[in-house]
């Protein structure tokens, strides 16, 4: 796997993405977001269930999401292919965020960011981030 793959995902847009009108629903930027970041740490090696809060795992650590802001530049429909790039990098020690850009057919369709916060589960206490996620970062920052 090139260094870069993990960093850029593809999908297509679903019927149950759009609104009545057949245009992506606002929200589902977000969670394509949040996919798209789940998906790239799977294909770098790294078990998203082992990182987020699940019945029967007692996390030490969590990694809150602080701030997420979106832009939508046009609309998607049904059947559009979408092509995700995310663009981690480290803030500090305990806090990160991901840039993330929409295309579609070569077109930019919209621009989002989230940030995240490592906190321990006990106090609430900002902490180092996981080393998991600390790899993530330094080898995106790699292909840059």
């Amino acid at each position: 796997m090139k260094s870069s793959d993990f960093l850029l995902l593809c999908r297509s847009v679903r019927f149950g993405d759009t609104d009545a009108a057949g245009v992506m629903h606002f929200h589902q930027l977000l969670r394509w977001c949040h996919e798209a970041y789940e998906e790239s740490l799977e294909k770098f090696g790294v078990c998203p269930a082992d990182l987020f809060p699940r019945p029967g795992l007692n996390l030490e650590l969590l990694l809150p999401i602080v701030h997420c802001s979106a832009d939508y530049l046009a609309p998607l429909s049904c059947g559009d292919p979408l092509a995700i790039a995310l663009v981690p990098k480290g803030l500090n020690a305990h806090s990160f965020e991901v840039s993330y850009s929409f295309s579609s057919r070569g077109e930019a369709v919209a621009n989002a960011c989230i940030r995240s916060v490592c906190i321990t589960a006990i106090d609430r206490k900002r902490a180092p981030l996981p080393a998991p996620i600390s790899r993530w970062l330094a080898a995106a920052a790699v292909t840059d």
